[in-house]
């Protein structure tokens, strides 16, 4: 992926090194930075607040099951979201698009970065990097964009990443583009993109359903769990220990109960039964351990064909911008193993890889539309929407409405 990003940059910013030594950096200026901008930009919020407060019952420590129990306050409490960061970015707008605010913080979402081609010829991009906290959590994120189009050609490079939203993609593509009049262009090439998922690979479902054959005794076998539950509490310093417990009840009589209570490394109780342990501990584990195993997997890279089409109609009083893109279902790898790439999304089975498996090619694609009009001086109907299946992602947002101005 970074040798195809590296070519696409070269090509992209050709142009400017191409020109002649006395006019090198005139040309980077009117090329590159002139009306461009660069800002820096934060926002600071109070975190989501519980409707209503949560309590759980906690069992005294002086007493038994039975006894007047502790109530606590379970209710989250969040600090307070943040959000900054800084950049460079050089996007037109369409003619029916506003500047949504008085400055630039880096957040606006332009249709540059979805449609195939542009509202104006030559070179666009944006550079922004941020740091976030959404409710508790710390986030970097970040939206590396550039893009050339010219009469004949697209090219367009891009790396983002959402952390609230687990969102990290990067692409890079390279089309022929074909006007067709003023208003119609249809485009073909390739695109490049990388995932660091392992789309249908479950390590911990492996993991437990691992069986081996054992004699019987009997002359026969019987199939065998390798590997038990709780033998990932062991593996992560967890401690279990029987205990018998003979609690009263309120109307006189005895209750035993037997059972293992599970402490920490530290010797700290965490659970007090098997099933609390399972319960509220081992989602925690089974994270942990998916983690570490997809962490020995190299981020996958594919390349495919992509088509695209873009219609774009503007007057005063009536837009219609509609636009789609579509990635054959012709996917080669060229970086990660094929073996865990998403080609084998549906071949994962509780016991691994099935061996008869075939691996299964898929399609990509994206579809937008703004379209508004403006009846007579006081009425206004607009419509904007977008839909983008990507992988086992489906992201869409639609906006509609109506205006009406009283004069």
């Amino acid at each position: 992926m970074k040798k195809i990003i590296l070519i696409l940059t070269v090509l992209t910013l050709t142009p400017i090194f191409g020109q002649e030594k006395e006019g090198f950096f005139t040309s980077i200026y009117n090329d590159f930075l002139k009306y461009g901008t660069l800002y820096g930009a934060g926002d600071i919020s109070n975190s989501i607040e519980a409707a209503e407060p949560t309590y759980f019952l906690r069992t005294n420590q002086d007493g038994s099951l039975y006894s007047i129990p502790d109530v606590v306050d379970n209710s989250p409490v969040y600090p307070y979201d943040y959000r900054y960061g800084f950049g460079i970015r050089k996007l037109a707008r369409f003619d029916y698009e506003r500047k949504p605010k008085n400055f630039y913080d880096g957040t606006e979402d332009q249709l540059v970065f979805a449609a195939p081609t542009s509202a104006i010829t030559g070179l666009e991009y944006q550079f922004h990097f941020e740091k976030e906290r959404w409710r508790g959590e710390n986030f970097t994120n970040h939206n590396f964009f550039l893009k050339h189009t010219g009469k004949y050609h697209i090219a367009k490079i891009q790396s983002r990443e959402v952390g609230k939203i687990n969102l990290n993609y990067n692409s890079a593509e390279l089309r022929a583009r074909l006007p067709i009049g003023k208003k119609f262009s249809i485009s073909a090439g390739a695109i490049a993109r990388g995932h660091e998922r392992a789309y249908g690979y479950n390590p911990i479902e492996i993991w437990l359903n691992e069986t081996e054959m054992l004699d019987d005794g009997n002359g026969g076998q019987f199939e065998n769990p390798v590997n038990q539950w709780y033998q990932l509490g062991y593996d992560n310093g967890y401690t279990d220990i029987f205990y018998t417990q003979t609690s009263t009840t309120p109307y006189g009589g005895n209750t035993v109960t037997q059972d293992w209570c599970w402490v920490d490394e530290n010797g700290v109780q965490v659970a007090h039964s098997d099933l609390d342990f399972r319960e509220n501990i081992m989602p925690g584990l089974m994270n942990k351990f998916n983690g570490a195993a997809w962490d020995l997997l190299d981020p996958w890279v594919e390349i495919a064909p992509i088509v695209g089409v873009d219609f774009y109609h503007y007057k005063r009083n009536f837009w219609l911008h509609a636009y789609a893109n579509y990635i054959l279902p012709a996917h080669t790898y060229i970086a990660g193993e094929e073996e865990f790439s998403y080609l084998n999304r549906n071949n994962w089975g509780k016991g691994g890889l099935r061996q008869d498996s075939e691996l299964e090619q898929w399609s990509d694609y994206s579809a937008g539309l703004s379209f508004g009009t403006k009846i007579g001086k006081n009425f206004g109907i607009f419509v904007e929407g977008e839909f983008t299946k990507m992988w086992d992602s489906k992201l869409y947002q639609t906006t509609f409405g109506l205006n009406y101005t009283f004069k």
